[in-house]
């Protein structure tokens, strides 16, 4: 399993924390289907297998692999206001007055409850990995949100997770706007072909580059200008490439081929084993990138 995404978050004291442990913390609140009154469930479900028998924690090596699912009944507003709007202007026909706020109010949990049991069911997982010696969680998202909410599932059932989002001693969009200049990549980054820049003047425009030479004179002008770069494509030596924004979020994480042909090799003919084997290919290989990316970003903020 290879990750996509990174937010990373720093655990600020030391915890104990175990498989045996954590598997039974995480199945005191496992995920399940919405019932029918139900818009939305939240839960544990084993990241790797299905079944009852499939463990909620993946062990490998030092690194412990979790998901959350999400289970959510789509009404779309336009619908339940059609119906809301169809009753009251029943109502006022029949019976010759107006409806006011607070009984619209009730007619629209009335029109929720009825909908719900028809409507459509949309489901989303949320993969994280601890790594109770680095001191560090990864989670395979792009929204702190879902992050958040899966990191506060995990504090809900252990009693407690002290974290906080990593976070470097320089802006992130200064050192990238720096790393634009002639010769000011660092070493083992490679600039790619995408950024995005903005201005930092209040109500300032916002400029994407796709497919451009950044650092060419059309990148450079806007720089001279006072634009500054917010997001920036990336290659990390010959081992991954990625985008990084100005809140130290990593999207578009793609690892190279030579290390998806070694999971591959390393997993063998099992379903199981190839995914076992690429997750544990993908951490290692972000084990010795974090540092370096943060190195080069001005070192880690570690709150005193």
């Amino acid at each position: 399993m290879w990750f996509k995404n990174l937010l990373v978050y720093r655990l600020t004291q030391d915890i104990e924390l175990n498989t045996v442990d954590l598997e039974s913390a995480l199945g005191s609140k496992r995920a399940r289907a919405c019932a029918s009154q139900e818009q939305v469930t939240y839960g544990f479900t084993a990241p790797f297998g299905k079944g009852e028998e499939a463990p909620l924690v993946h062990q490998s090596g030092e690194f412990m692999l979790i998901s959350t699912r999400k289970e959510e009944r789509i009404l779309p507003s336009s619908v339940v206001l059609d119906e809301v709007r169809d009753k009251v202007e029943e109502i006022e026909t029949q019976q010759q007055r107006k409806v006011y706020k607070k009984e619209r109010d009730q007619i629209k949990d009335e029109v929720i409850q009825a909908l719900l049991p028809r409507a459509f069911i949309r489901r989303s997982s949320t993969f994280a990995a601890i790594a109770p010696k680095l001191g560090l969680i990864f989670v395979n998202s792009s929204s702190a949100k879902r992050a958040e909410d899966l990191l506060s599932t995990v504090r809900e059932v252990i009693g407690s997770l002290p974290v906080r989002p990593l976070t470097v001693k320089q802006a992130v969009s200064a050192t990238m706007t720096h790393w634009l200049k002639p010769d000011a990549a660092p070493a083992d980054f490679f600039i790619l072909d995408d950024c995005e820049l903005h201005d930092t003047h209040e109500d300032g425009g916002i400029v994407r580059c796709k497919r451009q030479d950044l650092t060419g004179d059309e990148v450079a002008l806007h720089l001279g200008n006072g634009k500054v770069v917010t997001k920036l494509a990336l290659a990390w030596k010959d081992k991954l490439s990625f985008v990084l924004d100005d809140q130290l979020s990593i999207r578009g994480l793609r690892f190279e081929d030579l290390l998806q042909d070694q999971a591959e090799a390393d997993g063998g003919d099992d379903a199981l084993g190839q995914l076992d084997a690429s997750f544990t290919l993908c951490m290692l290989t972000i084990k010795e990138f974090m540092p370096a990316l943060i190195e080069v970003l001005g070192g880690e903020d570690i709150a005193q």
